[in-house]
């Protein structure tokens, strides 16, 4: 009997944590620079709505493998979110041939840049349709690898209903991409990763996408593909299936064809940051860049979120909403001061950066809505290279487990607490597993918000 999927089954906890070292004792016996001499360069895709810098801890863990920065690049699509028919246009938003033109420009400038034939493409959620749809589309001479992690390739729903949705499996869309015996392009090596269960677009019941009780039409095993190679990567959420270090193994494992030498991040001694400035014209958050913004650095205590010293760095961002570059040190906790037009001033606070990178995106936090009304202070907990899952995770919020985190399947990237001004001075620790940020209490009356920005 032949079988039409091919589906590897691997536990998350079967790997150490992020910091661990892996190590084989056929890759100590050659240098880095000749094990990736035959890896072919590497593009990164980012999913809907999302941006390049969801890639930055993936870039380290590659560098901290020996793949030269200069080999690898991640796209910032213009309008990352898709429309909600994607024929129909609507400001800010992209359809899936916008996308594809993006990537198959980012495909050839990469190539250009390197001299390579061929580059591997890794794409988190909508970034494998996008992947798809440009391997399907001519580009499958460019493409030696594809890997898509969490996409939802047979729709996040499959109904009869919405068919011009990107994310309908029964849309010609996706029908267009799956036609066939085969799911997966000749002459291309597929990997898919998936989660087992806890991936909230990969769900047989509506509740996630506001339709409880209605079927959707797909299972967690959506984002397989007939002919590829499927791995399961156990409890992992949506978003970690991409940027987990567990992904991270199976993505490295696949295109160089060997195990990872290690998972950690290896620092380096001088780091130095930069990166763009984006806006939400309309209210849909894009990748546009803002002029006329100020950012600021400061140096924190890790422990009270206090600021060590004057700002490290200072600048107003061009035409380009480019920023830095900052010099800063692998072990500083950091605060991000970012004001905007026609946006809160923001505090980033950020764990330190163990390594340099050109992708330390700012996005403003929204404008103050009716829930902020009364609140003296807000302060929000984020995770953008995963969500929160309770009990699954070590979530604590001003020592608490925040009460807008929903248990079970993970959902929530985000959790907002609002204090009395009374309070304003103290500092609120967010914690999620072994990472700890300490963020200093605003007055929203000076339409400030502070953001403890999860980097893990």
């Amino acid at each position: 009997m032949r079988l039409s999927r091919r589906t590897i089954l691997l536990g998350a906890g079967s790997l150490p944590f992020a910091l661990a070292s892996l190590r084989t004792g056929a890759l100590a016996q050659t240098t880095p620079a000749a094990q990736n001499a035959e890896v072919p360069p590497i593009l990164f895709v980012h999913g809907n709505g999302d941006y390049d810098a969801l890639w930055m801890t993936t870039l380290w863990r590659m560098e901290s493998n020996g793949i030269a920065r200069d080999r690898m690049m991640a796209i910032n699509f213009t309008d990352p979110l898709a429309r909600s028919d994607d024929k129909v246009e609507q400001a800010n938003r992209s359809s899936a041939e916008d996308q594809r033109r993006e990537l198959a420009a980012a495909i050839a400038e990469l190539k250009r840049r390197t001299g390579a034939p061929r580059v591997a493409l890794v794409g988190s959620s909508r970034g494998g349709n996008a992947i798809r749809n440009v391997i399907r589309n001519g580009g499958a001479g460019d493409v030696s690898h594809a890997v898509l992690c969490g996409t939802p390739n047979h729709g996040v729903f499959a109904t009869d209903d919405q068919l011009g949705n990107e994310f309908n499996g029964r849309g010609p869309f996706l029908r267009g991409l799956n036609e066939g015996e085969s799911e997966v392009t000749p002459g291309v090596a597929f990997l898919t990763l998936r989660s087992d269960g806890m991936d909230k677009y990969a769900q047989s019941d509506g509740r996630f996408i506001g339709k409880a009780g209605t079927p959707t039409g797909v299972t967690n095993e959506g984002p397989e593909l007939k002919g590829a190679t499927n791995l399961v990567l156990g409890a992992l959420d949506h978003r970690e299936v991409a940027f987990h270090p567990r992904a991270f193994r199976e993505i490295y494992k696949f295109i160089a064809g060997r195990e990872p030498q290690r998972i950690a991040i290896v620092p380096e001694q001088t780091v130095r940051l930069s990166g763009l400035v984006t806006g939400t014209p309309g209210g849909v958050q894009t990748n546009r860049p803002v002029a006329g913004a100020t950012v600021e650095i400061f140096r924190v205590d890790p422990d009270t979120g206090e600021r060590r010293g004057s700002a490290v760095h200072s600048a107003k961002t061009g035409a380009d909403g480019r920023w830095g570059p900052a010099q800063v040190e692998p072990s500083w906790s950091l605060e991000f001061v970012l004001a905007a037009p026609d946006a809160p001033t923001t505090h980033i606070y950020r764990s330190p950066f163990p390594r340099s990178s050109d992708v330390v995106h700012l996005r403003p936090a929204r404008p103050l809505g009716p829930a902020d009304k009364d609140a003296g202070a807000i302060v929000i907990m984020s995770r953008p290279r995963g969500y929160f899952g309770l009990p699954r995770d070590v979530v604590l919020f001003d020592g608490k487990e925040p009460a807008d985190v929903k248990s079970g399947v993970p959902t929530d990237a985000a959790a907002t607490l609002r204090l009395p001004a009374a309070e304003i001075g103290r500092n609120i620790v967010a914690q999620f597993g072994e990472e700890r940020i300490v963020a200093r209490l605003w007055p929203a009356a000076e339409n400030r918000i502070a953001i403890a920005e999860m980097t893990y």
